[in-house]
């Protein structure tokens, strides 16, 4: 009869498993009763910040995260959302991190607080308005966000920027555009070996304003298959100005989400992602 004795050991993110086996027959010496198997096992537990996560892109990720066991903390001006959901309870909800970018004080937060545990950072920061407001919600405020971050030490950041469309250069130098290239930067010179840049164009989904809902999804979802069917037969336009505005196929706020957890849950998973590798990339973990 051989008999089995387990002992656990925690250590920080790593367990280990000690398991003894002694033999009671078939002649085996009791010497064998000292061998002692070690396991170690990588068992660690995702914590993710959210910045801007009750709002539409912001809220999908959360959604997502929880759905696959990550623990969510979402930071942003409006707190926890209106609307009802059982994956809303489990998110940290907290309010008042940004001032509104028309106001001045572009963003502010305890790091110290909200950072603690995390291992990643991820960031739905941006907006339109004046020249300078666009420079400091997309750009500014994703630097400091960053900055953070890495401060902190915390070891991955995640940032929703846009798609590189071909446009016309005084289109491309204004303050929506090079902010979010400005953070990108960031991005990548703080974390070159974890940060991650997703380039998505035009997000569709169910998006709540002021209490009702756009469902983007009726006319984002027929258009990313129709463009999707014809991009073998439209890839010679995509050299004209501006063509990708109307050539690049849309992509589902939920494929972002998803691309995130798979970001989160991947050390492998960094660097600049297009729409179709986000698309891919999503699928990964998509159930």
């Amino acid at each position: 009869m051989m008999l089995f004795s387990v002992y656990f050991q925690h250590d920080c993110s790593l367990c280990k498993f000690g398991v003894k086996c002694s033999y009671a027959e078939a002649g085996i010496s009791d010497d064998s009763r000292s061998a002692t198997i070690d396991v170690v096992a990588d068992v660690r537990n995702e914590r993710i910040v959210v910045l801007g996560g009750s709002g539409f892109v912001g809220s999908a990720i959360c959604k997502a995260a929880v759905s696959k066991g990550i623990e969510v903390i979402s930071l942003s001006r409006s707190g926890r959302p209106t609307y009802s959901g059982s994956w809303v309870d489990q998110v940290n909800w907290v309010p008042g991190m940004f001032t509104c970018c028309f106001t001045g004080d572009v963003f502010y937060a305890n790091w110290d607080e909200v950072l603690v545990g995390a291992t990643a950072v991820v960031s739905t920061l941006g907006g339109f308005g004046s020249e300078e407001q666009m420079k400091r919600i997309n750009g500014e405020a994703n630097v400091v966000a960053v900055n953070a971050a890495k401060d902190f030490g915390i070891p991955k950041f995640i940032l929703i920027s846009v798609h590189d469309y071909n446009l016309p250069s005084f289109l491309l130098s204004s303050g929506y555009f090079t902010g979010k290239r400005k953070a990108e930067s960031e991005v990548l010179s703080k974390y070159p070996n974890s940060g991650v840049v997703l380039r998505p164009g035009f997000i569709y989904g169910k998006r709540r304003v002021d209490g009702f809902e756009l469902p983007l999804d009726l006319v984002g979802e027929p258009l990313e298959r129709i463009l999707s069917a014809v991009e073998n037969f439209t890839k010679p336009l995509n050299a004209l100005p501006a063509s990708d505005l109307i050539l690049v196929p849309p992509v589902s706020v939920d494929d972002v989400a998803y691309a995130v957890v798979n970001a989160v849950r991947d050390d492998d998973f960094f660097g600049v992602f297009t729409i179709e590798q986000i698309k891919e990339a999503a699928a990964k973990v998509k159930v």
